[in-house]
């Protein structure tokens, strides 16, 4: 607790001499973590955590870890919001704990250790579970764990965002960037398209709103689907057979939802596939059985399983214990359920995921905001093959060419820049960009922030 007081003491000192910025406000300081559980001593930035209510009739409240900039840094440095997707997947489990967070959970479930390409020495993040019902996220409506979909998640998520940068007012004004994975596909875009809606006409927007970046990302169904089979069939997943099959009974054009035929194929296929992590093909499966899988059916049958590879059971004992949840000011309220990595309630309850994402992407590159796609390709499951023909069918003309990007003489993946839109791959990357290839993509985050091409010389 010391170490902590330390902090905010220098902290302090900075805003009172070298940076312009705001005094905490009472509510951040019920807010801030003074230590977590496990957590390594002298970490050299600041933590806060809690809840935001977002429907107050309804009782949602939207659960945050906003993971700030080294204390020296955090008052210039951006702000970015993290978002997992599922629909269901936790941003804490996944994003913050797995990914580009700060600390990695041991297999003891009860220490955590430094990730050393953490996110956080570039920008300030602010990681979200969205919508209510996964993680500590919560709902005293219980029929809103029944009815979620793309619309509220969106339109809670920018209530989420007035409501906190008013509890932290340092960060109006200040650079904002949403970034989120697989079927934040979904929620980055349509929560982009909101916030640049509400802002227009606004000379100084409270929440600053720059642009986007998004990873293996879902877009548009026709395209994914069509790109996961070939992607399938290219790297020898699957059959000649099966993947003609495919293409001819999972035909979004003539239908909203794949037919029984289709789910039947899909299956066909899962088994020529065997026993492989679908989330990254090259890596040995977990086969903890006491590993969670996933089931994901309604739009896309294909993703039966959630990314496992074992640090999933490390978070759900983690973040389950009682003095853990203390620290995070989490759970509150005395959520029935325990916490866990992905909802199949919110999941399977899903109601409302429009087709496709590229109208929203036509208008705002329009605008003119900054907007990344990036692939990890070895992920079979939302594949750079689908992400390419989403891309195609903007028309965008091309700035850069398609090149190889570097890191330490070494091809660090291909980079194409369009007129609006840079997409990278980075190879030997599953699904989760951070878990698989951490150097590379806190490479691609500062290219993103800086908003430069990805570097072409070895």
């Amino acid at each position: 607790m010391t170490q902590t007081f330390f902090f905010h003491a220098f902290s302090l000192f900075l805003c009172l001499n070298w940076v312009s910025c705001s005094i905490p406000t009472d509510q951040q300081h019920k807010d801030l973590i003074f230590s977590l559980p496990g957590q390594p001593p002298n970490v050299g930035f600041s933590q806060y955590s809690g809840y935001v209510t977002v429907a107050p009739r309804a009782g949602r409240a939207l659960f945050y870890w906003l993971v700030e900039a080294p204390l020296d840094r955090a008052a210039t440095s951006p702000l970015v919001l993290w978002l997992n997707g599922g629909p269901g997947c936790s941003s804490v489990a996944y994003g913050a704990s797995e990914e580009l967070g700060p600390f990695r959970i041991r297999s003891d479930g009860e220490t955590l250790f430094l990730n050393p390409h953490s996110w956080n020495g570039e920008a300030n993040l602010l990681f979200l579970e969205s919508p209510a019902g996964v993680g500590f996220s919560y709902s005293n409506t219980s029929s809103d764990l029944h009815d979620s979909g793309d619309r509220r998640t969106a339109e809670d998520a920018y209530s989420f965002l007035v409501n906190w940068i008013e509890r932290f007012p340092q960060y109006k004004n200040r650079d904002f960037y949403i970034a989120g994975e697989s079927y934040a596909g979904h929620y980055v875009p349509e929560l982009a398209q909101i916030l640049f809606h509400r802002n227009k006409g606004v000379k100084n927007p409270v929440i600053n709103f720059k642009g986007f970046m998004v990873g293996n990302a879902v877009t548009d169904d026709l395209h994914d689907y069509v790109g996961t089979f070939e992607y399938w069939w290219t790297h020898g997943l699957i059959s000649d057979s099966t993947y003609h099959k495919l293409r001819i009974e999972c035909d979004l054009q003539s239908s909203t939802h794949p037919s029984d035929m289709c789910i039947k194929i899909l299956d066909d296929a899962n088994v020529e596939q065997g026993n492989i992590d679908p989330y990254s093909i090259y890596s040995r499966p977990c086969n903890d059985t006491s590993s969670l899988r996933r089931n994901l059916r309604g739009h896309y049958p294909w993703m039966s399983r959630a990314y496992d590879p074992c640090t999933e059971s490390y978070s759900e004992v983690y973040y389950n214990r009682p003095e853990v949840q203390k620290a995070l000011h989490a759970n509150v309220t005395g959520i029935r359920y325990p916490w866990t990595t992905c909802s199949n309630v919110v999941a399977n309850y899903w109601t409302d995921s429009p087709r496709s994402m590229l109208p929203i992407y036509q208008e705002l590159i329009a605008a003119g905001l900054r907007i990344w796609i990036f692939s990890g390709d070895t992920d079979s499951v939302v594949p750079l093959t689908a992400t390419r023909y989403s891309i195609d069918a903007l028309k965008l003309p091309t700035v850069m060419d398609w090149y190889p990007w570097y890191d330490n003489g070494k091809v660090g993946g291909w980079s194409q820049v369009y007129e609006g839109l840079t997409f990278v791959t980075v190879t030997g990357a599953g699904h989760e960009v951070p878990l698989h290839r951490p150097r590379h993509a806190l490479i691609l985050f500062r290219h993103f922030l800086q908003n430069k091409p990805m570097p072409s010389s070895s």
